[in-house]
């Protein structure tokens, strides 16, 4: 057996040898592990965080529910009182409550801890949708309706809970903290794809009242998932020095926008529901709507994975105004063809700007809230859209039933023109806000 020579022996040394026809080298040498991997992706890095999935999950549970809740209210009031103007109303005024409740919710959050207050709070509101779905189905007076459904008006904030967790996992990473708010919109948007879709089915399969229930039955089980993750829970601040979010520089703008924008929302979706219904085809209106919602989804996840070009306060103008664009073609869509399939199609495309504009706004609000008030100051922010689905789901709701289903698509056009206009106005002269380097 041929053997290597003394000055080619060692570790190095390839053994060389020959058969009848050929030459063979046999290389003993160790193999040193592959280097050169991709490397991973920034959503990968998130939830590679400690803890991150495990909160991430019971809040998923948790959110579902709220794009189930409207729609399932909407299809068992209008299914089971014929007034899409009552469904609206009531919807409306549940969300208007949550508007007013939520902030002192949001504060209790951070005074005493999100597990501390989220649980009860969650509870009280689901007594609230059983107690909805009770009086529509005794058929009581429909002043019992807006009672039960404001009643519901303490439902945590579950997407700013989860936000402020990664801020506090989070600190002084701001790639790490656009990426974790372009996750979250894309998790809201995932919510609001498949919420409606599971509501319509439940209501039209079932029966009317099979939606909300579900709801509160995953809202109640999420929840208390969620809480139960205490090792990720940002630290209590029982008496927070900083003041107030509502009164913080540059808060109240943007404040201004998210109800303007909210108002696009809740317009579309009552307004696509009638028109579904008049086509026809009630049980595909949670189907079209969810088409919205996945063009938003894609768009938040790509818009996470993209290095932000330039400062978010000069970011959100231009996301504004492509929602502003894009929101003419339902509008287009249902006036000239009159087809449900057409217009799934143009929301798909329309919801591709919401996920931005809603990221870019977040950021904006998590940079200038005073510290140890960053829950309430989100919640502002949620409480601001929810002001604005509420005024758009009864303006929404009046245009369908006063004008018709396809006139009801101007509402969120103009409601999407209004936050334009508000992006755009001159902010007061001061000192730069953190934001800049967003």
């Amino acid at each position: 057996m041929p053997q290597p020579t003394p000055e080619r022996s060692g570790p190095q040394a390839p053994l060389l040898t020959v058969t009848a026809d050929a030459l063979v080298a046999a290389d003993f040498r160790p193999r040193t592990p592959r280097t050169s991997r991709r490397p991973p992706g920034p959503y990968r890095r998130l939830l590679s965080v400690p803890g991150a999935r495990a909160f991430t999950i019971g809040n998923l549970v948790a959110r579902l529910p709220m794009g189930m809740f409207s729609v399932s209210a909407v299809v068992m009031i209008a299914g089971t009182r014929g007034s899409y103007a009552l469904a609206g109303a009531v919807t409306a005024t549940g969300l208007a409550a949550t508007a007013l409740v939520a902030p002192w919710t949001a504060r209790l959050v951070d005074r005493h801890g999100q597990a501390r207050v989220a649980v009860p709070a969650t509870l009280f509101a689901a007594l609230g949708s059983l107690a909805l779905v009770l009086c529509v189905r005794s058929g009581a007076p429909d002043w019992t309706l807006f009672a039960a459904y404001a009643a519901t008006a303490t439902t945590p904030n579950t997407g700013g809970m989860a936000r402020a967790r990664w801020s506090h996992l989070l600190q002084g990473d701001a790639a790490a903290l656009h990426t974790a708010n372009s996750f979250e919109q894309a998790t809201d948007e995932l919510c609001y794809m498949l919420g409606p879709v599971l509501a319509a089915f439940l209501c039209t399969t079932l029966f009317p009242e099979a939606g909300t229930l579900t709801g509160v039955v995953l809202l109640v089980t999420g929840i208390l998932l969620f809480a139960a993750q205490r090792a990720t829970e940002p630290p209590a601040r029982p008496r927070p020095a900083a003041k107030a979010p509502f009164r913080a520089p540059g808060i109240p703008p943007l404040l201004a926008v998210c109800l303007a924008t909210g108002a696009v929302f809740g317009a579309m979706e009552v307004v696509t529901i009638a028109f579904a219904d008049a086509q026809g085809h009630r049980s595909a209106a949670g189907v079209v709507l969810a088409l919205q919602a996945a063009g938003s989804c894609a768009a938040g996840l790509l818009y996470g994975a993209l290095k932000p070009a330039g400062p978010a306060e000069v970011r959100l103008p231009w996301c504004v105004a492509a929602m502003t664009a894009l929101m003419t073609l339902p509008l287009l869509a249902a006036s000239l063809t009159g087809t449900l399939p057409l217009l799934a199609l143009t929301l798909l495309a329309a919801g591709m700007a919401t996920a931005p504009t809603m990221v870019t706004t977040m950021t904006l609000v998590q940079h200038r809230t005073p510290e140890g008030r960053l829950n309430e100051g989100m919640t502002l922010a949620v409480t601001g859209l929810l002001g604005g689905i509420a005024c758009g789901s009864a303006a929404g709701g009046w245009t369908v039933e006063h004008v018709s289903p396809t006139a009801g698509y101007g509402v969120p056009v103009t409601a999407a023109a209004l936050s334009l206009l508000l992006a755009l106005l001159p902010r007061p002269r001061g000192p730069r806000p953190a934001d800049a380097r967003a």
